[in-house]
């Protein structure tokens, strides 16, 4: 018979769960741009919003310092972390070498059933291009990517991943926005890149999603010059 669990388990697999939820909340906030680049964050505050006490805030925060999303100076408190354009251009190009090898991977071994759910995305890419709505597309485009990584079926890959794409969120700038043309472009590249993959040529995956990076972290310059010549100088993102 196996013992019940005690009251210290209990509580503590409740506050667990609570400071997952909290950090779940406050994730979305960021990554939605509510909570932009260079707000403080106050614990008190954010407490009575989520309807909690205060360690759970706390807990959260220290997990999305550890995630890259919040920083903690002395005297200044807890901020959302602000992305320069070196350091996004940095964390663009690890991100560039593990699409790249995910390509490979899966053209050399991508299951049907994977390569079906890319191409629905693909589908609904296609869907975006006559309203040219930036904000669905740049959705579906982070869906993609992550379906992409999370089918090479590697863990540790996947969550190296996840984190790179969270750190360039905060580099906030509606980039497929700036041009009309780059959903039409972007979403051809992404059939393109899925074909390749169906077909089991690795180098031209490789190849596809090399030239595909390319023009995205050009329209993260592009946004960054955007950003830099306007009044209110916000931060951007891609």
């Amino acid at each position: 018979m196996t013992d019940a669990p005690s009251i210290g388990a209990i509580q503590l697999l409740k506050k667990h769960s609570l400071t997952t939820l909290v950090q779940d909340e406050l994730e979305r906030l960021i990554l939605s741009g509510e909570l932009a680049p260079g707000d403080k964050l106050n614990e008190a505050q954010l407490a009575t919003r989520l309807g909690v006490s205060r360690g759970p805030v706390r807990e959260a925060f220290r997990a999305l310092e550890q995630a890259g999303l919040l920083r903690t100076e002395k005297n200044h408190g807890v901020s959302v972390r602000v992305v320069s354009l070196e350091e996004a251009e940095e964390i663009y190009q690890v991100r560039a070498m593990l699409d790249e090898h995910i390509g490979r991977l899966l053209a050399e071994r991508i299951a049907p059933e994977q390569l079906a759910a890319l191409r629905q995305i693909v589908e609904a890419m296609k869907l975006t291009q006559t309203s040219h709505d930036g904000q669905t597309y740049g959705h579906l485009n982070l869906q993609f990517h992550d379906t992409m990584a999370a089918a090479v079926g590697n863990r540790k890959l996947l969550d190296t991943y996840r984190r790179l794409v969270r750190e360039l969120s905060l580099f906030r700038q509606a980039a497929l926005t700036l041009n009309v043309d780059a959903i039409d472009q972007s979403a051809s590249e992404h059939e393109a890149i899925v074909d390749a993959i169906a077909s089991g040529n690795a180098n031209l995956t490789e190849s596809l999603i090399r030239n595909h990076l390319d023009h995205g972290r050009d329209r993260m310059r592009q946004a960054h010059q955007v950003w830099h010549a306007s009044a209110d100088k916000k931060p951007v993102s891609v």
